[in-house]
């Protein structure tokens, strides 16, 4: 029986598994700015829960990215440093592959799914991901685009099945067919953080903990004042 503890914060939402001989344990809350001082209580609270202490864990596994830049580090400095302390190996975990995973699970099936994740800033984390049967594999490595170089590359080979924040935002533009099987909002990341993890730990995937790295594929985490009055004005022009 795996022993293993998970954790997100990529996103706005702050997720935490547990994996025991007695169940399995799920914490989900607010994050954002709030998970650097709430991950590690949460995760010592979550251990309390389940009657277990961090020495009890095989490994730590973590949403390496891509996702909020805050997110990413908080989440891979938590690993590290807790798994160093207990001498676990690590288990970085791509967090667009628990959107497919939620929207597998969603639609009760699905061989390839095709992630759009709202990066903010007016673009989009996009990734492609097959089912093997019991774990995914990787078809398109998670990369940051513009909307409409997205929608080039959807169009010239259309999704089976979409899925991520970033349908809602920018349907218009990246334009599925109709019919396409979406999912736009992921039902619980939590419950599809463990099972992805679980995935990895089998195949394998854990590494040292000194070795881990969240996944950032965009160089620039912020507008500068004079982008953003840019963006603001050519919204306005826009709707002129």
């Amino acid at each position: 029986m795996t022993m293993l503890l998970a954790f997100d914060t990529s996103t706005d939402l702050m997720s935490l598994a547990l994996n025991t001989p007695s169940g399995v344990f799920v914490h989900e809350s607010a994050g954002g700015a709030l998970a650097s001082a709430r991950l590690v209580p949460e995760v010592m609270g979550l251990l309390a829960r389940a009657g277990m202490a961090l020495a009890d864990v095989d490994a730590i596994a973590f949403g390496a990215g891509p996702g909020a830049f805050t997110g990413l580090r908080t989440a891979c400095s938590v690993a590290q440093g807790l798994a160093l302390g207990a001498h676990k190996p690590v288990v970085p975990i791509d967090s667009l592959m628990l959107v497919a995973d939620d929207a597998r699970a969603t639609l009760g099936g699905g061989d390839t799914i095709h992630v759009a994740m709202d990066a903010r800033m007016g673009q989009v984390y996009a990734g492609e991901y097959d089912w093997a049967g019991d774990r995914w594999s990787v078809r398109q490595a998670p990369a940051l685009f513009d909307p409409p170089a997205l929608a080039t590359r959807w169009r010239d080979a259309p999704p089976a099945i979409a899925a991520g924040s970033a349908l809602a935002p920018f349907g218009s533009v990246l334009a599925l067919a109709p019919g396409t099987p979406c999912v736009p909002e992921a039902m619980s990341r939590v419950h599809a953080l463990l099972r992805v993890a679980l995935q990895q730990w089998h195949a394998g995937v854990a590494v040292d903990a000194a070795l881990a790295l969240p996944v950032y594929v965009r160089d620039k985490v912020a507008q500068t004042t004079a982008e953003r009055e840019a963006a603001r004005g050519g919204t306005q022009g826009a709707g002129t």
